[in-house]
Order: C-alpha cells, then structure tokens, then sequence
C-alpha cells in the first residue's frame, strides 16, 4: 500500500493505494461511457493507482511525423495547433488515480487551467491543489478523453511502509 503526500507541506493527499503493473488501457468511450453521461468510466479503479511512465501533460511539441501523427500523449486523442500535430513534453512517471481517491484537492481559482466543454481537458497543465495552494495534480474530465488525475512526481511524493522496513 502507498499514500502519497503534497511536497511542499506533506499533507497526505490519498489513502493507501495498491499499486497496479501498469495504466488500464480506457476502452472506446463510445461503448465505455453510460447511456447520458458526460465522462468516461474512471481509467484506475478506485484504491488503485499506475504510473505513467510515458510524458503526460503540458507542454507540447509539434510532431516530426506530420502525416502519420500519433495521439498527444497516453490514451489521449490528437491535438493540433496551427504548426501541426502535437505530442506531450510534460514530466514522465506520473501517479494515475481514481480521482475521487484525492478528495482534498481543490481546483485552483477561477478554474484556471481547467478548459473543457465537459470538464477539464487536462492539455493546459497542473489544474488542481493542496489545501495549501501548492498545484500538484492535473485532472482530465471531459468528454473526449480519459477520466483520471495525474500526481506530479516532483510536487507529491508516495510513501510505501514496506520499503522503509528495509
């Protein structure tokens, strides 16, 4: 079991965890998302989390293959801008999790980085804080993508007890 906790003032962020060998591919929304729902079914189940091992997040460079353009990052869908199709920069080895296993993070004010017609898109950057203000997490919850909340590596940490016993 693993806890994670915000870097800055190490509030404990999530309850215990257990780690799964890697992220759960999301099914085809179309057939995953229920009849009138707006999101996706959660990509971790809850009291599980994965790590992102590939770059997730903001920012974003523009493809070297234009013609056969892959998706912007893991199970995202592809995203241009007017210089060409777009691939995540952000920091590799996120924590993907339930987002309802991080109940005290907070949206920051005035929702910013948080645009999406359904919910945040996740493409803008860190969009959810500590109680202490300091941003940790980005959550995609719209209705295109995948519905999960990346923990950064470098503003949380994770706790396991049974590697402190050594």
């Amino acid at each position: 079991m693993t806890v994670f906790y915000c870097s800055k003032c190490g509030t404990t962020l999530t309850p215990d965890l257990t780690a799964l060998p890697a992220v759960p591919a999301v099914p085809e929304l179309e057939d995953a998302r229920p009849k009138g729902a707006r999101q996706a079914p959660p990509t971790v189940p809850q009291g599980c989390y994965a790590i992102e091992a590939e770059p997730w997040g903001a920012p974003f460079v523009v493809q070297e293959d234009q013609e056969n353009p892959a998706p912007s990052q893991p199970r995202g869908t592809l995203m241009a801008t007017e210089e060409g199709f777009i691939a995540s920069a952000g920091v590799r080895n996120t924590a993907v999790i339930h987002p309802d296993d991080a109940p005290a993070l907070q949206p920051l004010p005035n929702w910013e980085n948080s645009t999406g017609c359904c919910g945040p898109n996740g493409t803008e950057g860190l969009n959810r804080a500590c109680p202490c203000g300091a941003r940790v997490a980005t959550l995609t919850a719209d209705c295109f993508g995948p519905y999960e909340l990346h923990l950064d590596p470098v503003r949380t940490y994770a706790f396991t007890p049974e590697s402190a016993e050594g």
